[in-house]
């Protein structure tokens, strides 16, 4: 099935004409500092998903993009995000986990050691100093592993789950002229099934160096991502990682 999706978006975005596209090669790369929060919990089973309590932490987000004229070829960007977070919770009711059942009551040390890398294809529909507007798929790759051990006691469990979620792609950017200022918005949305993903963020930002070489930009934002997960490697989750973020940006 998520084959299946994936072919039938690639061939919807090479179906897309841009509008208008860079007159040259470009790239560029950043950097956002993510300070998360978490929500949700997660399980084996549907039937049996718990809610944790996890503590906030700031994380990274790293992503590059390379732009060209070439007609139905679409740009490329890769981002990578980590999702690490950890926490202690008192279980209301019992709860099993990789085969090893907790009873209520029970203090366990949760970690989540999760890692988003998203492979976007995406047109500039329109591209001017005053509205860009991009649309594409974004491949995104979830890996990781979530432990559980007692914090009185010996045992422990852990899964390790990774797959590859299609999903639709889109970024708006609006220029406020002779300011420096901008607003972005990106994000990435899949509903199918019991299965929701999605990633928005929403930011401010001021170009405070720009020259033929090279533009930098400061962004200020907030970021929400969502993972509902309905049996990825038997995991279930009901997850949402969400807080605000730094960034700058360098644009060749």
């Amino acid at each position: 099935m998520k084959k299946s999706l994936l072919g039938c978006a690639l061939l919807a975005a090479t179906a897309v004409v841009p509008a208008q596209a860079d007159t040259l090669l470009g790239a560029y790369v950043g950097a956002q500092a993510w300070n998360m929060g978490v929500e949700g919990g997660f399980s084996n089973q549907e039937s049996s998903l718990t809610d944790f309590s996890f503590d906030d932490k700031t994380n990274g987000s790293f992503y590059v993009a390379l732009e060209h004229p070439i007609p139905l070829i679409p740009n490329i960007k890769v981002n990578r995000t980590t999702l690490d977070s950890s926490g202690v919770t008192t279980l209301t009711a019992e709860f099993e986990f990789d085969g090893t059942l907790y009873s209520e009551n029970t203090n366990l040390n949760t970690v989540i050691d999760m890692t988003a890398t998203d492979f976007i294809l995406y047109y500039e529909i329109l591209d001017n100093d005053l509205l860009t507007i991009d649309l594409g798929i974004n491949g995104k790759y979830l890996d990781g592993i979530i432990s559980v051990a007692e914090v009185s006691g010996n045992r422990q469990a852990a899964e390790e789950f990774s797959g590859v979620i299609p999903m639709a792609y889109a970024k708006v950017q609006v220029g406020l002229p002779f300011t420096g200022l901008g607003l972005h918005a990106e994000g990435s949305f899949l509903a199918i099934e019991d299965s929701t993903v999605s990633d928005f963020q929403a930011a401010i930002t001021y170009s405070f160096v720009e020259t033929l070489a090279l533009d930098m930009t400061l962004q200020a934002g907030y970021r929400s991502l969502t993972v509902e997960l309905d049996d990825l490697d038997d995991i279930y989750s009901n997850l949402e990682f969400s807080g605000v973020f730094v960034g700058l940006e360098f644009d060749f």
